[in-house]
């Protein structure tokens, strides 16, 4: 389609000046070109194109704009031509003058002269020619060609304008009728302008893919397979035409369902708590929930570890909206509440959506909620994790907690992406109004008043509450109001960003008695907000939102009250809330602040009617074509539908007028009200005032009687005559919101579509899935291209807010960059990488539908409700976007004037379960929701061929709406469903078993298949003939898109209801009379269609429909049946040749091997089983077992049975096995049945012979390096091959040296056989620098470490803990290679924008290469790997110590179960549970388990196989396995500690102790329960004697001890001991990585290596093993080199082979044929589970099991794994001196500064056991003298680094509970006080493990040794045993900053309990070995002692000048006064001359 506009001339311009002209339409403006100096007239004669995708209509503008050119100054604006289409559109050609207007609409003499042309695509417009434009040369030499071809192939053909002027804009064609391809390309097109076609011939609408290479010759070969949509395997996916939507197959809600969380919280500890000398308490609330740690005293930072588990079953909404809040008190006890220190807040959702579900030892960071401005009040270090039913959480490792100092900044307990440093903000949610609230009150008083009174006010009195992060507000209460304005901002002060994602908006209405809410709204603020570096803080509004909720009718008791809490999906419209939120950030240091976070409600200024946008009116039509399968219990009522949109519509209390604006205006002062509506008018057309003034709505149909369709459901005869509704009604304009939403929403259903498509085809093994994605990447990028370009249209609409505009913003830019990233993994996508792009691409639809979700709300959804005798009976919602017209195609709602298919179902919890399942009727409906002024084409998408029919008093005006349509146009149809069979049906009865038949629904029509009794698989093979069905409307519309068929499939009871089972959806394939009936389009072919019960899955249906026109001629002028010739099958007729599939011959040969824990059948046991295999009809049995109880296994071992089987595999029926016990007088009774739904895992292949000799063909990478002729193999990352050759030895060989120095022997060779390698394995080059620079970079302060651990001391903990070690190193690398690889893709991608090369990328090269190959290796190698570098650089070197294998999960996980050869079939009875998942509560079903396996070939087979030596005929394909007769086996189990057990008793803890069960033996280890621990250690071993098969299911579980009544069972795990019996990978006793004859690595198994060996090479036929001299084996045509040397416990070296035959085992894996990994030694480690919890863990058990068969000889004694016992030690810690300590009194007399100075010590832990120092009294420099001792005594375990300590809880405990604590010794500083409390100076804390080195003397004793610890070296108090030195004292000060308080001169002395007897010391100063008394000033006395000592000592100490002075100032007054007194007697003397 096109719009062309030629501009001829503009004549009468006055004056001289360059002309230039700009031409506009749908926002695209083209400019001509400058007409330089003319004068009156400018001749421009240009042809500008518009290439659009949708019908221009008729109400669309053209304009031009004249303008003089001016190079300097802006353009100015000689006038303006403006011209509505609608004639342009009538007649396709126009030629127009007029003369221009100018700015203020006067005409201006001006006049222009223009031709426009418009061409549709449905050529409803008279065909033109681009020739008939002058002065374009007709171009028809083939430029324009095809208007696909464009589309697909490459070629972009030019258009008549100049290339600068053509523009991507709106260039993408849509096909409205004719082109309805299956190509995707032309579904959304590519980004290129084309030629809009002039030649194009009207084809078969559908195009098949079978058709598309004859396509691709026809359109010149130029197509590109990328594109093509292959009609999904899946049910209703491709949509041919316009006409018809898709119908959505799941019926059930699932939100509000309620179900099972369990959130953990583990408090480890906390640090840095402000305050002094505080008893701290942790206190964990989620929701409603407290739980409380004990109580620490006297330490800032306590240590806890203790874990609560709190249980939930609530719905997940709920779930994730509780708020997670960690507090910490001071001092609490019984009395007092205690004071807060600080809280932390988050969200149970913002949990749940980390990776894994958890946050594991990360930190929380404290603040006080009531001074904002306060800052960090300290951390709490804790693990959460939230599990919900079948979520498996991954704990890390539990073992070594000492971690080096935790780096608590990196670590904080925030998501990804959260920055640490978080700030204070306040968040303004402002209510401004609400409208439409319901005509309700709930309290009867308000009922009684109305009746006796009459009083008819109001009746409702809403208020509004806000709740945010645990917060509430509310607003004023508006008496009596249904349109409240409040005109409030409730106020919230949280931190920024904050870890509640949601804020609650509810409408309450107030009530004496109780408050009930009226509507309820959540405001996700991840979707108001933008976290990027462009992003913006959260905005929104002002913006009505919508509220739905229970429906609007008044009973006194609401069932669905939940509704309209939020939870579940509203079933009507409640209110609408104008609201906004803001958020400012809050600078804390600003003095006018509040510093409280109470929520504050505030008065806001009122908004203006027209910010919330303009009202327009908008038009709503529906029309109802179908009303069928209305459920029977409803049928006999007369029915009608509803139809509302907000309140418009409602019967009840709905409104019909435009709400007069002037009301609402009144209110305020009227003055604007009359001006408003007179406006209104004036902007009204003619014809508008005219139809507004008559049209009312209607809003329902009439009331209708169904009639019966079948036994279940009605119909109503909506035949020709089709009712209608429309219904009027005003909104802000606010459509831009949901046309953004709706291109995303079509791009992302685009991507998903195509994604299911990619998945099909790599599940069917389809061919090229890598172009079928690089297509849809395609398609992708074009559509996001394509929505930057529509959404940047129109900006400036009335009422855009804030958020309106940033989120535009940010959705350009997220949809410009995915169109980017799109193209890049476009070019990425290869034949080996489409699994990990087709993840990839997942994300970005995730991402397109969270954008696609607009947080403002437009207009409100439209419900549809069924109303059997005006009583609601069951609804549909559809969102109004979905209905919502534009002119441009992309925004248009996908539903809008489309058919949709809907299903009504129940509203609220009744739509749960079962009874929403079935549909309470199917409407087939049309709707279009638009602006009334466009609303002229509301019809144009109905099926054609109908006449409307209008009210009768509505004749005169043109332009009502119709009440009803008839079709006059009536097509017959014969339908044909070929329903060939079913698989994986959901068990429906008891027996585990279904009696399933399928009901068939199209249109008004219903057949049934016959019944198949006893079956989850039927084979139906029935063809339903549908004769004579009519359907309404146009031929060729009904062959591309007819109704879709239901089918539905039931369970048949004998009494009773058919019980449903699922339905699914199809779409027949429609044939006219005129076509052919033959290829490519028919016959159809089988496919298969998914069922769903509710949300969930039921199985799969194989079937075919076809729909035939029936012609004049009848019957006879169908395609006839033609069904297979040899069965007879009576009145059902067989699937017709050419429909049912083609079979060929299998043989299916089963191995029945034995049945186990099978329960009983109707209360009888289970006496003689047997077994029925049964596969398309045919079957076979296996012997009889004659007494189950004394053998369970098969006499008669392989059977076999023929069959005829599809060629298609995935065609292939599934296998039955069926479990029958056989009774006395032949009854047979079911046991239980298993359903094997996919045969091709057991299909058997024959060896390719051309690999059996080249082994290398595992597809391992080979790196090939040469060093020295040798190979230098890193362990583990790469793969090495050599060709050195030497002649001597046989080619072929491949050589394997090992030597024994390495710890690390886990090398895997994989080598070419064909070459002749030696491999040397040693300690790689790289290792050996490793160790040189390490021992280099010691740092000089750094004691030598041990380099050699004494043999004596070593036990199986040294060699567990060595192993956990290099499991967590693993697991790091493992995280940091994926992290790193992870970086690499994104930076790939980023280079693809850039010339960036893959190499150059600032990554580690090589060491990510080896990493990242290093993942793919399996479990073993990757935990041999290097750790890498740095980590290493940072740990002491261990010392090397042999290690076991750490599973971090259970055995069975790592070796597929161990059915190499045996499999575990499940048996089920009874019905299956109507779960979420089925596969969660199919557990109860289990009624045993049948072992056996199958092998499936196709006949005839090659004889080479049965020719090979040894080959038995009775086994078949099933050579060389064992016998199944009884055999005795000692079961030795290893139980070493479970982690995270579930609390059982109130206290929070368990006592628990294990208990093991195996056959009829159990044995219960109950007097050495553990008290009160959850992470007990248990190291225990168990020896049972059990005879397989018999007994083979061994159960370990843990319980918890009580004191009275019964013990609890805490979680139990089961192990199939058989299948690891018979394994080939013998599991039987784990190979160790090292044979030693003594010591704590002693080989456990009674077979050694080479003996070992010598039978797996018998065993498997191979040749070997083959001792050679110089330490050589050969094995087959390996040869392994390895140490020849052993020594014994005397140190005598022997020679032996063992070394040489374990190197073989441990390379097992790589014998070609036979080769499997051989189970190492190791450690598993199971989840236990409690079965009343299924599905959720309740702590994992870390075991494992040696089984040693009891006629081989015996084994040794068990490995001694007892709990290592800590060791008694005794730390005597001297405190000598003390300097620099702040002073804290005021001297009574004198005001001086002093201090009363006493030390304190203790051990963590021990805070009871804390010892002082005497005090110095009066020190007044902050110097004080002690020379006190402590002694501490305390036992610890070395390993592990902790203190161990037993104590009784409380006085009421029964025993006491061991605690293990990390060993750190506390030292405080305090100032005594007489009469007060003491007050605390300062403190210190030291961990022994590793501490700072004590500094020489008090002057270089300073703040940064405990500031910059991390940096300075430690060392620990069990290597050093004695250290001495100054260490500082620090407290916090009020700025929360650390200072120093005082220096300690300390002496620490660590002796061992035997050591500490032979030398005994006193305590502080006594005997024996006393210190001797310190030397302390003579102030230290006590003044009211000896007074005059102490007045001595102060006035001669202190005042000795002073007294000095003033003696000599008194000497020199008294000479003074002497000499003034004599001095006139003297002087007369004088005179007088006496």
């Amino acid at each position: 389609m096109a719009l062309v506009v030629r501009l001829k001339t503009i004549t009468f311009l006055r004056g001289k000046a360059d002309r230039v002209a700009k031409v506009t339409f749908r926002g695209l403006p083209f400019f001509t070109r400058v007409l330089e100096g003319c004068e009156e007239e400018a001749r421009f004669e240009e042809i500008f194109r518009w290439p659009i995708g949708s019908a221009v209509d008729g109400n669309e503008m053209l304009e031009i704009q004249v303008f003089n050119h001016s190079k300097v100054f802006t353009n100015r604006l000689i006038g303006t031509f403006r011209m509505v289409l609608q004639k342009v559109v009538e007649e396709g050609q126009l030629e127009v003058s007029d003369t221009l207007i100018d700015d203020n609409n006067t005409a201006i003499p001006t006049t222009i002269s223009i031709e426009i042309r418009y061409q549709t695509m449905d050529m409803s417009v008279r065909v033109w020619n681009d020739g008939e434009f002058l002065d374009v040369p007709d171009d028809s030499d083939g430029v324009f060609q095809f208007e696909t071809e464009s589309l697909i192939s490459g070629h972009s053909q030019s258009s008549g304008v100049s290339p600068g002027r053509r523009s991507l804009h709106s260039s993408i064609p849509t096909f409205r009728k004719a082109g309805k391809g299956v190509f995707s390309a032309m579904k959304l097109g590519k980004n290129r302008i084309c030629k809009d076609d002039h030649k194009r011939t009207d084809d078969a609408a559908v195009l098949e893919t079978e058709d598309l290479d004859l396509m691709a010759r026809r359109l010149g070969g130029a197509l590109d397979p990328d594109t093509i949509s292959l009609a999904s395997v899946t049910a209703v996916t491709t949509n041919v035409s316009n006409k018809r939507s898709k119908p959505d197959i799941k019926m059930e809600p699932s939100s509000g369902r309620p179900v099972d969380y369990q959130i953990s919280v583990t408090v480890i500890e906390a640090r840095q708590l402000v305050g002094l000398n505080m008893d701290p308490v942790v206190c964990v609330e989620i929701g409603d929930d407290k739980k409380y740690t004990s109580m620490k005293e006297s330490t800032n930072c306590p240590y806890y570890n203790e874990y609560f588990v709190f249980d939930f079953h609530v719905p997940p909404d709920v779930m994730f909206d509780k708020i997670l809040k960690i507090s910490v008190i001071h001092s609490k006890n019984l009395l007092r509440s205690g004071t807060l220190v600080g809280t932390f807040k988050m969200d149970v959702g913002t949990v749940y959506s980390q990776p894994d579900h958890q946050f594991y030892h990360k930190w929380a960071m404290l603040s006080d909620p009531d001074d904002i401005t306060a800052g960090c009040k300290g951390y709490v270090k804790c693990d959460i994790a939230v599990v919900g039913k079948g979520d498996n959480i991954k704990t890390p490792h539990k073992a070594n907690e000492a971690e080096e100092e935790d780096d608590i900044e990196g670590n904080l307990l925030l998501p990804e992406g959260v920055p640490a440093e978080r700030q204070w903000a306040r968040f303004y949610v402002k209510i401004y109004r609400a409208e439409g609230l319901p005509k309700m009150n709930t309290t009867i008083m308000a009922n009684v008043k109305k009746a006796f009174i009459g009083e008819n006010r109001d009746l409702v009195d809403p208020y509004v509450q806000v709740q945010f992060s645990g917060q509430k507000g509310k607003t004023s209460v508006q008496r009596s109001s249904y349109e409240p304005i409040w005109n409030e901002q409730v106020i919230f002060t949280e931190m920024f960003p904050p870890l509640c994602k949601r804020i609650k908006v509810q409408i309450r209405d107030s009530d004496k008695v109780n408050d009930v809410a009226i509507g309820t709204h959540f405001i996700d603020l991840r979707k108001i907000a933008n976290d990027g570096d462009k992003g913006f803080l959260p905005t929104m509004g002002p913006a009505w939102v919508n509220m739905y909720g229970s429906t609007r009718n008044y009973t006194l008791m609401d069932e669905h009250q939940d509704l309209n809490d939020g939870l579940g999906e509203g079933v009507s419209f409640r209110a609408r809330l104008l609201i906004g939120v803001a958020v400012e950030i809050l600078d804390t240091a600003s003095p006018e602040i509040t510093s409280s976070t109470e929520v504050q409600v505030e008065p806001v200024s009122n908004i203006s009617e027209s910010a919330t946008g303009k009202v327009e009116e908008f038009f709503l039509f529906g029309s109802f074509l179908e009303a069928t399968m209305i459920d029977r219990k409803i049928g006999d009522k007369p029915i009608s539908f509803e139809v509302t949109i907000g309140n418009y519509g409602n019967q009840i209390d709905g409104v019909s007028k435009r709400p007069s604006v002037g009301r609402k205006r009144r209110r305020e002062g009227g003055a604007e009200s009359d001006e408003e509506e007179s406006e209104l008018i004036l902007h009204s057309s003619d014809e508008e005032a005219e139809d507004s003034a008559d049209l009312v709505s209607v809003s329902s149909t009439p009331l209708m009687k169904p009639v019966i369709t079948d036994r279940n459901y009605f119909h109503l005869p909506y035949f020709e005559k089709k009712p209608c509704i429309y219904i009027k009604s005003w909104w802000q304009d606010q459509r831009r919101r949901l046309y953004n939403s709706n291109i995303m929403d079509k791009i992302a259903d685009k991507l998903e579509e195509g994604l299911n498509d990619v998945q099909e085809m790599i599940k069917t093994e389809k061919a090229y899935p890598e172009r079928r994605l690089r297509g849809v990447l395609e398609e992708l990028s074009t559509g996001c291209s394509r929505y930057v370009t529509l959404a940047n249209k129109d900006q400036n609409q009335a009422g855009r807010t804030k958020l309106d505009r940033e989120r535009l913003k940010s959705c350009m830019r997220e949809m410009e960059s995915m169109s980017q990233q799109a193209k890049t993994i476009r070019t990425q996508v290869k034949k080996n990488t489409v699994r990990d792009k087709l993840k990839l691409v997942h994300n970005f639809l995730q991402r397109l539908r969270f954008l696609a979700e607009e947080p403002q709300h437009g207009i409100p959804d439209v419900f549809i409700w069924m109303l059997s005798n005006t009583k609601r009976v069951a609804y549909a919602r559809v969102p109004s976007k979905d209905i919502l017209h534009s002119i441009v195609d992309e925004e248009t709602g996908k539903d809008c004037a489309k058919v949709k298919t809907v299903f009504l179902r129940l509203p609220g919890k009744k739509g749960f379960g079962p009874a929403g399942w079935t549909v309470q009727a199917k409407l087939e409906v049309y709707l279009w929701l638009g602006l009334n002024k466009q609303r002229k084409d509301f019809l144009s998408g109905l099926p054609s061929g109908f006449e409307e029919n209008k009210a009768d008093k509505a004749t005169g005006l043109q332009s009502v709406p119709p009440i009803s349509l008839v079709y006059n146009m009536k097509q017959v149809f014969q339908l044909r469903a070929h329903m060939y069979q079913a698989r994986s049906l959901f068990a429906a009865d008891s027996s585990g078993l279904s009696d399933p038949f399928a009901r068939v629904f199209f249109s008004t029509y219903s057949q049934v298949t016959e019944v198949l009794s006893e079956t989850l698989c039927p084979t139906w093979d029935q063809l339903l003939v549908f004769d004579n069905v009519e359907l309404y409307g146009e031929l060729a519309e009904l062959r591309d898109d007819p109704p879709i068929i239901v089918i539905e499939l039931y369970d048949q009871d004998t009494v009773g209801k058919a019980e449903f089972i699922g339905r699914t959806f199809a779409k027949p394939l429609t044939k006219r009379i005129d076509e052919h009936y033959g290829p490519p389009r028919f016959p159809p072919q089988l496919e298969y269609y998914q069922i769903f019960r509710g949300n969930c899955s039921a199985g799969e249906l194989l079937a075919a429909f076809e729909l035939l026109q029936v012609g004049p001629a009848g019957k006879g002028g169908l395609p006839p049946i033609i069904g297979p010739t040899d069965s007879d099958r009576g009145p059902i007729l067989p699937v017709p040749l050419g429909i049912r599939p083609i079979l060929s011959r299998y043989r299916i040969e089963v191995l029945f091997w034995g049945l186990r824990d099978l329960k009983r059948v109707n209360l009888a046991q289970v006496d003689r089983p047997r077994v029925d295999i049964e596969c398309a009809g045919r079957g076979v049995q296996s012997s009889l077992i004659q007494h189950y109880k004394k053998n369970p296994n098969f006499s008669t071992l392989v059977k076999w049975f023929e069959v005829d089987l599809p060629e298609n595999e995935l065609l292939h029926p599934p296998l039955n096995i069926r479990v029958v016990d056989c009774r006395a007088f032949g009854r047979y009774t079911l046991v239980g049945s298993h359903t094997v739904t996919s045969l091709r895992k057991f299909l058997y292949t024959p060896p390719d012979k051309s690999c059996a000799n080249n082994w290398s063909h595992t597809g391992t990478h080979t790196i090939t390096s040469l060093l020295n002729g040798y190979t230098s193999l890193t362990n583990g990352p790469s793969r090495s091959r050599s060709h050195s050759r030497t002649p001597s030895r046989h080619p072929g060989d491949v050589t394997v040296e090992l030597e024994m120095s390495v710890r690390k022997m886990e090398t895997v060779v994989k080598l070419d056989a064909t070459s002749d390698a030696v491999v040397k394995i040693d300690m790689n080059e790289e290792e050996k620098e490793k160790e040189s620079k390490k021992k280099k970079k010691k740092k000089k302060g750094e004691e030598p470490e041990e380099e050699e651990l004494d043999e004596s001391t070593l036990d199986w903990w040294s060699k567990y803990f060595a192993s956990i070690d290099t499991m967590m190193v693993a697991l790091r690398a493992q995280e940091a290679a994926q992290a790193e690889a992870d970086e690499r893709e994104d930076l790939e991608i980023a280079a693809e924008g850039g010339d960036l090369k893959v190499d150059d990328c600032p990554v580690k090269g090589p060491k990510l290469r080896e990493k990242s190959k290093d993942r793919g290796k399996g479990a073993k190698d990757k935990r041999k790997s290097q750790p890498a570098a740095d980590s290493q650089d940072k740990r002491p070197i261990k010392p090397r110590v042999d290690e076991l294998m750490a599973y971090n999960r259970e055995l069975e996980s790592e070796f597929s179960n161990f059915e190499d050869w045996l499999h575990t079939f499940s048996l089920y009875r009874g019905k299956a549970g109507d779960d979420d998942d089925h596969h969660m509560a199919d557990d109860d079903r289990i009624v045993g388990r049948f072992k056996g396996s199958l092998c499936l070939y196709k006949l005839p087979l090659s004889e080479e196989f049965s020719r090979e030596a040894g080959f038995d005929p009775n086994m078949g394909m099933f050579q060389n396995i064992p016998h199944n007769d009884p055999i005795n086996v000692l079961v030795r189990v290893y139980v070493v500690r479970a982690t995270d057990l579930h609390p059982a008793d109130i206290n929070g803890k368990a006592d628990p102790y294990i208990a093991i069960k195996l056959g009829k033996t159990e044995l219960k280890d109950k007097e050495n329960y553990i008290s009160k621990q959850l992470n007990p250690v248990f190291g225990k071993s168990f020896d049972i004697e059990a005879t397989f098969p018999m007994e083979s299911m061994l159960t370990v579980s843990v319980w918890d001890w009580d004191l009275v009544g019964t013990d609890d069972l805490i979680g139990e795990t089961r192990i199939d001991l058989e299948n690891r019996y018979y394994s080939k990978h013998r599991a039987t006793c784990g190979i160790a990585a090292n044979y030693s004859v003594h010591g704590y690595n002693i080989w456990r198994d009674p077979q050694k290596p080479s003996q070992i060996l010598a039978k797996l090479c018998k065993d498997s036929k191979l040749d070997g093993p083959h001792y050679g001299p110089g330490g050589r084996v050969k094995v087959a045509n390996r040869i392994f080199a390895a140490p020849t040397e052993i020594e014994d416990e005397n140190g005598l070296k022997k020679q032996t082979e063992e070394h040489l035959a374990l190197a073989v085992l441990r390379h097992w894996e790589d014998m070609p044929r036979v080769g499997c990994r051989l189970i190492p030694e190791h450690v598993e480690t199971r989840p236990l589970l409690h079965p009343d919890k299924p599905g959720i863990e309740q702590g994992r058990l870390e075991m494992w099991v040696d089984m040693f068969p009891m006629d081989m000889p015996a084994p040794g004694p068990a490995v001694d794994i007892s709990p290592r016992k800590p060791k008694r030690y005794e730390l005597r810690v001297i405190v000598w001196n003390t300097d620099e300590v702040i002073l804290e009194d005021d001297d009574y007399f004198t005001g001086e500064k002093s201090s009363d100075i006493f030390v304190r010590g203790w051990l963590k832990g021990q805070q009871e056991d804390k010892q002082d120092t005497d005090v110095h009294y009066h020190s007044l420099t902050g110097e004080g003298n002690f020379n006190w001792r402590y002694v501490f005594p305390f036992d610890y375990l070395m390993a592990e680094e902790k203190i161990v300590m037993s104590k009784k809880e409380s006085m009421f405990s029964w025993d006491e509970t061991e605690y293990k604590i990390p060993a750190r010794l506390t030292l405080q500083v305090w100032d005594a006080d007489h009469f007060s409390a003491d007050d605390f100076l300062g403190a210190i804390e030291l961990d022994l493990n590793r501490f700072t080195r004590g500094a020489k003397t008090a002057k270089q004793c300073s703040l940064d040794m405990v500031l910059k610890a991390q940096d300075l070296p430690t060392i620990s108090i069990f290597k050093q045993k004695r250290v001495k030195g100054w260490w500082p004292f620090v407290a916090r000060d009020e700025n929360d900053e650390l200072t120093l308080t005082g220096k300690v001169e300390a002496e620490l002395h660590l002796m061992t309990a035997e050591e500490a007897e032979k030398s005994p010391v006193g305590l502080g100063r006594n005997e024996p070995d006393p210190l001797e008394k310190p030397n302390r000033p003579d102030t230290t006395f006590l003044w009211f002692l000896s007074p005059l000592k102490a007045i001595r000592y102060l006035i001669c100490h202190r005042y000795k000048w002073l007294i000095i002075k003033m003696v000599l100032a008194l000497l020199l007054l008294l000479m003074l006064g002497l000499f003034l007194y004599s001095m006139p007697g003297y002087m007369v003397k004088k005179l007088l001359g006496a």
